[in-house]
């Protein structure tokens, strides 16, 4: 799958809610965006996933309300929404308004969910993979659905940016419903998860190309990187963590991006 000949290089940055207090996300949101990031993220969780277990934390989807006001020119969404934690139906209507925020700008991302303890603690059935991966498959044609239903609709087609990589059923999904896949893959891998993915494309009548690829390059080289986009990757993301969000690191990635799309 080579689709990079009709789509730009893109840069999304992932900030990590933790570690930080709020005026210093909101900052590292400001400076991102002056220094030109495609697409900021955050993710969906209730706490943190490296350093201390109990330490600083914010929620996700509240968090994107204030991006939406406080930006004006990058895409930006959840790396990726955890399906489990809200109902259907209500998540559409959550999209949609951050879109008009916004003025079109939200991305969509989601994916089955992960990780135990934000279940546990925060009182939702953690289930087994393939329960959670089915809940998947069922919502996003409710949420979708809703898309058509709600006044006023979004203000654009809202793009779904889906993250994960089993072969079996994620990737059907992607084939399914998703315009972004997103994985953490090597060449080596994303060059066999991108015939699965078009072997379900097949089967479900969608041609993948239409699907941009996106692939997390932390602590990846210039020389990997190009191998991804060889395969077809054009959004690479970047993942930061608090108390201090490194902006030199995007800066150098911005720099390639930009030799990248010439």
């Amino acid at each position: 799958m080579t689709t990079h000949e009709q789509r730009p290089v893109r840069i999304g940055v992932q900030l990590a809610p933790q570690h930080a207090q709020y005026r210093t996300i909101r900052d590292a949101v400001s400076e991102l965006e002056d220094a030109g990031v495609d697409i900021l993220f955050n993710w969906d969780h209730f706490f943190p996933l490296s350093g201390e277990p109990d330490g600083l934390h914010f929620e996700a989807w509240t968090m994107l309300g204030a991006w939406a006001e406080q930006t004006s020119r990058v895409e930006f969404g959840t790396l990726v929404n955890c399906n489990s934690y809200r109902n259907a139906n209500l998540q559409a209507d959550m999209a949609r308004t951050l879109d008009h925020i916004s003025g079109g700008r939200f991305i969509f991302g989601t994916g089955a969910g992960w990780f135990e303890r934000d279940y546990d603690e925060y009182g939702y059935e953690f289930g087994t993979p393939g329960s959670r991966i089915a809940a998947l498959a069922r919502d996003l044609p409710v949420i979708e659905d809703r898309w058509s239903k709600l006044n006023p609709p979004p203000v654009r087609k809202i793009p779904i940016m889906i993250g994960g990589g089993g072969v079996k059923k994620t990737l059907r999904i992607v084939a399914e419903h998703a315009d972004i896949w997103h994985s953490f893959s090597s060449p080596e891998v994303l060059a066999e998860k991108l015939e699965i993915l078009r072997t379900h494309g097949e089967a479900v009548g969608r041609d993948v190309s239409e699907i941009e690829i996106s692939t997390e390059v932390r602590g990846s080289s210039e020389e990997n990187a190009e191998k991804l986009f060889e395969l077809g990757t054009t959004m690479f993301t970047i993942g930061l963590s608090g108390p201090d969000y490194d902006i030199a690191k995007v800066k150098r990635w911005l720099g390639w991006r930009d030799r990248m799309n010439g």
